[in-house]
């Protein structure tokens, strides 16, 4: 069994954060996933916005794996989050529904309201293989190597995301207005906007090692705007 853990902190507050973290499909970075379907919402008793979504993601398996280790490389998702809109946190659980077999993935995901107005991230994330055959610590060390390297070019699409509510809470409001926020910026110039400051911050994985720190992320402007409506239009 692999662990692993990272903390990351936001300059943007909590509201911003957990909308865009609902909102993150699509984007541009995330072409591995086919579909997202809410199945079931719920408001409880306690005032918290319960919801459970079924994801499909498509990926690839290693060279050394054996012939016939899965018939098809797509996995379904079960998402499970609960939003505290009182206590400003918000959890979220997945786990994949089929491979549990070759490989079980569980991350959990907790966003909550730190100070001077920030918002604190913390992912965790556990690989546990029971396909034996000599390779089960290969296929969890496989796992936690993808999940890693997946991990900026996640973040990269939930930045993207970000923007566009960021920008889109900027415009005035006018009657008739799309209600989609992804389609009120297909009309946009590309006008430069502000980067939001983001901190990782260092936590240690399964090995005791402090987490790798991400590349800085591109200055959100004109870029992220031009590689939107490409991405956009090509959909």
């Amino acid at each position: 069994m692999k662990f692993y853990s990272q903390s990351f902190l936001y300059d943007d507050p909590w509201s911003i954060v957990s909308l865009a973290y609902l909102l993150r499909y699509p984007n541009p970075y995330a072409s591995h996933i086919l579909s997202c379907d809410v199945i079931s919402r719920d408001i409880t008793p306690a005032g918290t916005l319960r919801t459970t979504r079924l994801i499909l993601k498509t990926g690839s398996l290693p060279r050394w794996a054996p012939k016939g280790m899965i018939s098809k490389a797509e996995s379904w998702i079960l998402e499970e989050s609960e939003v505290d809109p009182l206590g400003k946190v918000m959890r979220c659980t997945t786990k994949n529904l089929d491979h549990v077999k070759v490989m079980r993935v569980e991350e959990h995901i907790h966003i909550r309201q730190a100070e001077d107005g920030k918002t604190l991230q913390t992912t965790e994330a556990m690989f546990l293989s029971g396909f034996g055959w000599g390779l089960t610590k290969r296929i969890e060390s496989y796992g936690l190597a993808k999940f890693k390297a997946n991990l900026q070019r996640s973040r990269e699409g939930f930045f993207i995301i970000l923007d566009l509510i960021r920008q889109s809470r900027r415009q005035p409001m006018t009657m008739g207005a799309p209600n989609s926020f992804l389609a009120s910026h297909r009309m946009l110039n590309g006008s430069d906007t502000k980067a939001t400051t983001h901190h990782d911050v260092p936590v240690t994985n399964e090995a005791g090692d402090s987490a790798p720190e991400d590349p800085p992320r591109p200055a959100a402007g004109r870029g992220v705007w031009t590689r939107l409506k490409s991405w956009l239009r090509s959909g």
